[in-house]
């Protein structure tokens, strides 16, 4: 279930694989709700959020601690289930797929960049960027030679053979860029991708995502507390208690 543009080593843009007259918005986020349970107490930590993003856009969602910035990037990604309403990735509702569906989808589709980078210590830099490629079940010498690619692409192929201990910060974050863009995803979640990073690191890692959204055409969406971060995104969506509460363009 591929999405029909996603983009292979010789395709300069994404909008080359577009049909004429198809819907250019990537996502699409309709009245969406989500509410927890815990201890009898209940928390509606989003309240009937509507949203689109533009295929190639990059996207900044922010808003204090608690608003429901990541349960919307969790729920739009597939990662955590919606109560009501809907969220179509390309047109195809994520309510749709089964739990094996929907894991196939994001390992094919998309990638994830975490503020605690989430490498396995036990791992080398190049094998924890294949790992997703090896448990989708592609080719040990293919997924080498994509992770290797992948790790060029973000600066850092010097270090494939280091394990994560050897890293700094910042060569830990572009490894899990690296790791998130190894199968070439149509779309990139970022949850505060700069958030453990002193500032002209996170400088680096933003010049090198807007490199990324430039050249290979890929749609970021970005959860992060950093106005700096918020700014330097081409749209910037502000959230409070569930709902989005405002937004501008850069």
């Amino acid at each position: 279930m591929a999405l029909p543009f996603i983009k292979d080593k010789t395709t300069s843009s994404v909008a080359e694989l577009r049909r004429p007259g198809e819907s250019t918005h990537i996502i699409e986020v309709d009245n969406v709700t989500r509410t927890y349970t815990s201890e009898n107490i209940k928390v509606e930590a989003l309240r009937g959020v509507s949203l689109d993003v533009t295929a190639g856009e990059t996207v900044a969602i922010m808003g204090q601690s608690g608003c429901g910035k990541t349960t919307l990037l969790n729920c739009v990604s597939g990662l955590d289930r919606v109560d009501g309403g809907a969220v179509r990735i390309e047109g195809t509702d994520l309510a749709s797929m089964n739990d094996k569906q929907r894991t196939s989808y994001r390992a094919n589709n998309m990638g994830f960049i975490f503020q605690t980078y989430n490498l396995l210590p036990v791992l080398s830099a190049v094998e924890n960027v294949e790992l997703p490629l090896v448990v989708s079940g592609v080719g040990s010498g293919e997924a080498r030679e994509r992770a290797i690619a992948a790790l060029e692409r973000v600066g850092i192929a010097d270090r494939a053979k280091n394990m994560p201990s050897q890293l700094s910060g910042g060569q830990r974050q572009r490894v899990t860029i690296a790791r998130a863009l190894v199968n070439q995803p149509a779309i990139v979640w970022a949850d505060e991708p700069t958030g453990a990073l002193d500032s002209r690191t996170a400088d680096d890692i933003m010049n090198l995502i807007e490199t990324l959204n430039r050249e290979q055409g890929q749609t970021f969406v970005i959860v992060t507390h950093d106005i700096g971060v918020g700014k330097r995104c081409q749209r910037l969506i502000h959230m409070s208690d569930g709902l989005i509460v405002g937004e501008e363009r850069n």
